[in-house]
């Protein structure tokens, strides 16, 4: 099967499930108050200790990747979420909401440790780098598109009361997306003769890709971080409209939906370490103007802000499709679902490090957050930088072994 048309039902997988996750977004903690009538403070709380308790799933998942196929993984995935969200409409009190969050974060987390080694799987023997690098491209572009498409519209949910059609709904997109996922071809990956097989341990010994996981936790968190930050520090610390938060964040999602293929054909010239080191320069450069924002003057500060906003979405761009693509590169071949599994701890860390990490350091001074930010993106990016060498010549073994 041509490799376009092997990706057409991954992709509509992909975009079902974030529309209705994007769209039951934006009631996700006044569904439970609305609903069940549960405070929002108590909700808020459920949901943490949820998505904390879900913690050990990609561990979990790298114990048993060699048993079960990659796309296997993620149909049971998304017919755990479904079952969550169905079972929403029963959760009225502290317990059962607490129930039916941990369950939906457990399959949350199992999609997302499984959903790279898909991608990864439709890679055809020798394949080039430019060609694997557009198929992550395009599936973070349906993402983020179908993401915010959901997200627009469950804007009107809120204004409406929608709160329990739009659940069910969700419920469905995820069924929905597991019977899109059967048409995804299951066969297996051939393991390369002679490629090492290993557990946690020889992870562990695994230096150049600890630091990788290390460095693509802060600059997961400069991504989520924008999320988390922007509002606050646009209503409270700037002289800024408060209805520019929207506009703002809406400009950034249509920037993410469109513009990966095209960052990934600029920075083809560089390596993947580099291109992810330019994306950490970049986040740099934003984390710097958005500290300086509050010596802007209120009538220059709305362009200040989308310029800043631009050199974010650049490394965004850049950052997105590389860094899964290089993750599942570097892991030795035999054990790539397990590396890629562990590597979406990147990602589970900065969501949970972001929120302590802005409010702590706002404490002390409005730009505070954005000057400590750029501090640490600055040291990741050099250790990416020194990564460069070994992690390439990981990928060139790899190709070599593919083309055998």
């Amino acid at each position: 099967m041509p490799g376009r048309r092997r990706l057409i039902p991954l992709a509509l997988a992909l975009a079902v499930d974030m529309f209705g996750s994007g769209l039951f977004l934006p009631v996700s903690l006044l569904y439970f108050t609305h609903v069940a009538g549960l405070p929002l403070a108590t909700v808020g709380v459920l949901l943490s200790v949820a998505a904390i308790g879900s913690l050990p799933v990609p561990l979990l998942v790298g114990q048993v990747v060699h048993r079960f196929r990659p796309v296997d993984r993620v149909i049971l995935a998304q017919v755990v979420q479904g079952a969550a969200f169905a079972a929403y409409g029963w959760a009225h009190t502290p317990a059962a909401v607490l129930a039916v969050a941990m369950l939906a974060a457990i399959g949350q987390r199992l999609f997302w440790s499984s959903f790279f080694s898909v991608v990864a799987g439709l890679a055809e023997p020798g394949e080039d780098r430019a060609r694997t690098d557009r198929r992550y491209a395009l599936t973070g572009m349906i993402q983020m598109a179908s993401m915010g498409a959901g997200t627009l519209l469950g804007g009107l949910v809120v204004a409406y009361g929608w709160d329990q059609p739009v659940m069910w709904f969700n419920a469905a997109s995820f069924l929905v997306s597991a019977v899109l996922l059967t048409l995804v071809p299951r066969h297996r990956t051939a393991v390369p003769a002679g490629a090492a097989v290993g557990g946690y341990r020889a992870m562990l010994r695994d230096r150049p890709y600890l630091l990788l996981i290390a460095v693509n936790t802060i600059f997961a968190l400069c991504s989520v971080f924008i999320g988390v930050a922007l509002p606050v520090y646009l209503i409270e610390a700037l002289p800024a409209p408060d209805w520019l938060v929207g506009p703002l964040l809406a400009a950034n999602t249509v920037l993410l939906a469109s513009g990966q293929a095209l960052a990934v054909r600029l920075v083809r010239p560089l390596s993947r370490p580099r291109g992810l080191a330019l994306a950490g320069v970049l986040w740099v450069v934003w984390a710097l103007l958005f500290a300086a924002a509050v010596k802007v003057p209120g009538a220059a500060l709305v362009p200040y802000l989308m310029v800043g906003l631009i050199f974010f979405a650049a490394a965004d761009l850049i950052h997105a499709p590389l860094s899964n693509a290089l993750s599942a590169a570097a892991a030795p071949p035999a054990q790539r679902d397990r590396y890629l599994a562990v590597y979406q701890y990147c990602f589970a860390f900065a969501s949970i490090l972001a929120p302590a990490f802005f409010t702590l350091l706002y404490a002390r001074g409005p730009a505070v957050p954005w000057l400590a930010l750029a501090a640490v993106t600055v040291v990741a990016t050099a250790v990416v930088h020194l990564l460069d060498a070994p992690l390439t010549a990981r990928e060139t073994a790899d190709q070599n072994l593919q083309t055998r």
